[in-house]
């Protein structure tokens, strides 16, 4: 009983561990911050990181070699409060181009309305169907974008269903009033980003 349990585990973990479908690498810079605790900002690293590559975002399986290589650079200009910050993100991802040993740019995205909350080792909760937070409905938005990009770039509106969660996340985060989502705010802000994409209807 107990190999076949351990048998079960092998042939079960390695699909386990590589059906996500995001390698993000977040950078955090907060040199402009004046605090003692600097750990918070390697712990939000890990946060932000885990948050996103460990999610299941579709349905679909991914091989380790397979996921989406991304990354957000995110510069902390503000903290008003302990655990309340303002910064700026440069998002991008990219995917190999066939029988190359390059990548080619699919998103490159400046967002100057990072604004958040976070304290160390806070466990960052999220849901579809709902409003819980600006950090993950931010970090959401850009998984969907991104997972949204790589599949057009494979075939045509091949995006479509995760470019239409990215313009949920929007509209679910209308009712916040946080800068980013709303309609008249900005040209460059992720509502604009989202209304630039022509989903289909």
């Amino acid at each position: 009983m107990r190999s076949l349990l351990i048998t079960t585990l092998i042939i079960l973990l390695p699909g386990l561990l590589k059906s996500q479908e995001l390698n993000v690498k977040v950078v955090i810079n907060a040199d402009q911050i004046q605090t003692s605790d600097r750990a918070v900002f390697n712990d939000m690293e890990r946060s932000f990181a885990n948050f996103l590559n460990t999610r299941k975002w579709t349905n679909d399986t991914y091989k380790n070699h397979e996921r989406i290589s991304c990354s957000i650079f995110l510069n902390i200009s503000k903290m008003p409060s302990i655990g309340n910050f303002q910064a700026s993100a440069q998002i991008t991802s990219g995917r190999p181009v066939f029988n190359t040993n390059y990548e080619s740019v699919l998103l490159n995205f400046a967002d100057r309305d990072w604004e958040f909350e976070y304290i160390e080792s806070q466990p960052l909760e999220y849901n579809d169907n709902a409003y819980l937070g600006n950090l993950t409905s931010m970090l959401a938005f850009y998984a969907y974008l991104i997972i949204g990009m790589d599949y057009d770039s494979f075939s045509e509106l091949g995006g479509t269903p995760y470019f239409q969660k990215a313009l949920m996340v929007v509209n679910n985060a209308q009712s916040s009033g946080r800068a980013g989502w709303q309609a008249l705010s900005s040209s460059r802000n992720r509502y604009s980003l989202i209304e630039s994409i022509n989903i289909p209807k």
